[in-house]
């Protein structure tokens, strides 16, 4: 059963691009709306598909839910780090994406700067 959640949930363009970023670092729930511009509705629906699917979890840090990988299930379905090692990269709204990550990164903002700022690192 779990192994059609996990195919089902890797089936959305949305749920690849958080996975996407989550496998370069964890993030709180923002910065997975801002990064990838996704309403906070979307986002928390699309979070759980994938932590219903095992290949997320989350936990609380202060007053934000950060998520993750979930290692344990890429160790057992080897598939979907391959998926996220070697496929995603090939196309362009992934690379945009980790660009968007890698420039908020540097920029030294967190969270709470951007409360209210919507697509301020999209291209």
């Amino acid at each position: 059963m779990i192994l059609m959640q996990i195919l089902k949930a890797l089936s959305d363009e949305t749920r690849l691009r958080i996975l996407n970023l989550l496998w370069h670092e964890e993030l709180c729930v923002c910065e997975l709306e801002m990064l990838p511009d996704i309403n906070q509705s979307n986002t928390s629906r699309h979070l759980s598909r994938l932590t219903n699917a095992q290949i997320i979890s989350s936990k609380k840090k202060a007053q934000y839910v950060c998520y993750k990988i979930n290692e344990n299930t890429l160790k057992e379905y080897g598939f979907i780090k391959e998926i996220l090692d070697n496929e995603l990269i090939k196309l362009k709204i992934y690379k945009e994406d980790l660009e968007a990550l890698d420039k908020y990164r540097k920029s030294g903002f967190s969270c709470d700067d951007f409360k209210g700022w919507r697509n301020i690192f999209q291209k």
